[in-house]
C-alpha cells in the first residue's frame, strides 16, 4: 500500500470502518448459508432449478423493495442507526430457520425474513455512509465498506467448506454455526457506532410525497433507470454455484466458487471506489458491463472447474467495479436530507428487475440449459451498454447540482 492510499484510509472516519466490520460479520453469517442453500434445496429438499430462481428472485427483490420504506422513514425521523440495528437483528434471527427447514416452503419463509432484514437496514446504512464520509472521499468510503462486506462474503463460504468437510456434508449443522457472527454484527453496530447529529433545515414532511420525489431531480432518476437495466443483466449468484456443481466439483468444495468471486470482489471494490472519485462514472460503469459480458461468455462456454473459476473471477471484478460506484452515484445526485429515500427508490426499481432476471434465468436454465442462461445475461449487458450511449455523461458536476438542490 502506497503512502497516498494509506493517507486516504486514515482520513476515513471511524464510523465507516464500524459499518464495514458490521457488514463483514453479517456477510460471514449469510454466505455460510447462501453458498450451500441452492444445493441444500436441490439435493436435500428435492427442489427444481426454477424454484431456486423464484426463491432467490423473490428474496432479493423483497429486500430491495423494503428499502424504499426504511430509507424514507430514516429521512423522516432524521435517525438511521435504529433502523439499521433492527434490520441486522432480523437477519441474525432468521438464520436458525434455515437449519430447521423441513420443506422448500419453510426455506422461502426464512429467506424472505432474512431479506426483509436486509431491506430494513440497507438504505439507512448506505445513507449513514454518505452522511459520515466527506464528499471528496465518498467513493473511497463506499468502496471500503463494500470491500469489508465482501471479505465476509468470501470468509463465509470458506468456513462453510471447512465445516462441510469436517462434518460430512451436514448442511444443517453449518447453518447453526452461521447464527454466531450474525449476532456479533448486531452487537457491534448497537454498541460501536455513534450516529452523526442531524440538523434539518426544513419542516419534516413525508419523503415519498410527490414534491419531495420531484426534488430528487432528473440526474438521480437517470441513475435509478441505469440501475434497473443493469439489474436485468445480473441474476442471483446461486446460478454460479449451480454451474460449478454441473462440472462435478465435490459438494463440500462448491462454496469455493463463491470464495473466489468474493475474494476478487473484496480486493477490487476499494481500489475502484477510490478511482471513481477521480474519473468519469459513465466510463467506469461501461467498463464494468464489458467485464460482465466477458464473464458470461466464459461461463457459457464450459462447466469445467477451471473455466468456471475464470468466469467467476471476472464476475467478481465486475462487482467490484460497479456496486460501490452505483451507490456513490446515488449519493452524488440526491439531496442530503432525501438520501434514505433515494436509496430506497433506487433499490425498488433494481429489485423488480432482479426478480425478473432471476425468474428468467431459472426458466432458461430448466428449458434450454446453463449456456443459454449466461448468453441471455450477456445480451442484457449489450442492451445496457447501448442505453448508456444515449445518456448524459455521469460526471462529478451532478454532485454540485444535488447539493444545490438540497440547499434550496
Amino acid at each position: 500500500m502506497n503512502e497516498i492510499e494509506a493517507s486516504v484510509l486514515k482520513q476515513l472516519p471511524t464510523g465507516i470502518w464500524i459499518l464495514g466490520l458490521v457488514s463483514l460479520l453479517m456477510d460471514i453469517s449469510s454466505e455460510m448459508i447462501h453458498s450451500l442453500l441452492p444445493m441444500f434445496m436441490v439435493t436435500t429438499l428435492g427442489s427444481a432449478i426454477l424454484a431456486v430462481g423464484l426463491i432467490e428472485g423473490l428474496a432479493e427483490s423483497t429486500a430491495l423493495i423494503v428499502k424504499i420504506f426504511s430509507g424514507a422513514l430514516s429521512d423522516y425521523l432524521g435517525k438511521r442507526k435504529g433502523l439499521a440495528v433492527l434490520g441486522y437483528a432480523l437477519g441474525a434471527l432468521s438464520k436458525p430457520l434455515f437449519a430447521l427447514a423441513p420443506t422448500i416452503g419453510f426455506v422461502l419463509i426464512a429467506r424472505l425474513l432474512d431479506r426483509v432484514g436486509k431491506g430494513v437496514r440497507g438504505a439507512p446504512r448506505d445513507a449513514l455512509v454518505a452522511d459520515i464520509a466527506p464528499p471528496s472521499l465518498r467513493g473511497a468510503a463506499f468502496g471500503l465498506r463494500q470491500s469489508l462486506d465482501t471479505v465476509g462474503a468470501f470468509l463465509g463460504p470458506l468456513l462453510a467448506v471447512g465445516l462441510m468437510l469436517l462434518w460430512a456434508n451436514d448442511f444443517r449443522a453449518v447453518f447453526w454455526v452461521a447464527v454466531i457472527p450474525g449476532l456479533m454484527a448486531v452487537a457491534l453496530l448497537f454498541f460501536g457506532l455513534r450516529e452523526p447529529e442531524h440538523h434539518p433545515t426544513t419542516i419534516r414532511t413525508n419523503p415519498i410525497h410527490w414534491e419531495n420525489l420531484r426534488r430528487l431531480g432528473v440526474p438521480y432518476w437517470w441513475v435509478a433507470g441505469i440501475g434497473a437495466v443493469f439489474a436485468l443483466a445480473r441474476f442471483s449468484e446461486a446460478f454460479l454455484v449451480l454451474r460449478a456443481q454441473q462440472g462435478g466439483i465435490p459438494t463440500a468444495l462448491v462454496p469455493l466458487v463463491m470464495v473466489t468471486m468474493n475474494l476478487i470482489y473484496a480486493l477490487s471494490a476499494y481500489p475502484f471506489g477510490k478511482l471513481s472519485d477521480h474519473i468519469s462514472h459513465h466510463r467506469l460503469l461501461a467498463l464494468g458491463l464489458a467485464v460482465l459480458i466477458a464473464a458470461d461468455l466464459v461461463l457459457a462456454n464450459s462447466d469445467h472447474w477451471s473455466v468456471v473459476l475464470a468466469g467467476v473471477a471476472l464476475w467478481g471484478v465486475h462487482m467490484g467495479m460497479t456496486q460501490g460506484l452505483l451507490a456513490t452515484m446515488v449519493a452524488d445526485t440526491a439531496p442530503a436530507e432525501l438520501r434514505g429515500t433515494a436509496y430506497g427508490f433506487f433499490n425498488l426499481v433494481s429489485g423488480i428487475a432482479m426478480l425478473l432476471a432471476s425468474v428468467i434465468a431459472g426458466l432458461l436454465w430448466d428449458r434450454f440449459g446453463a449456456p443459454i442462461t449466461f448468453y441471455a445475461s450477456a445480451a442484457f449487458c449489450m442492451i445496457t451498454l447501448a442505453g448508456l450511449a444515449w445518456l448524459p455523461t455521469l460526471d462529478h458536476s451532478w454532485r454540485d447540482d444535488a447539493n444545490s438542490a438540497g440547499r434550496r
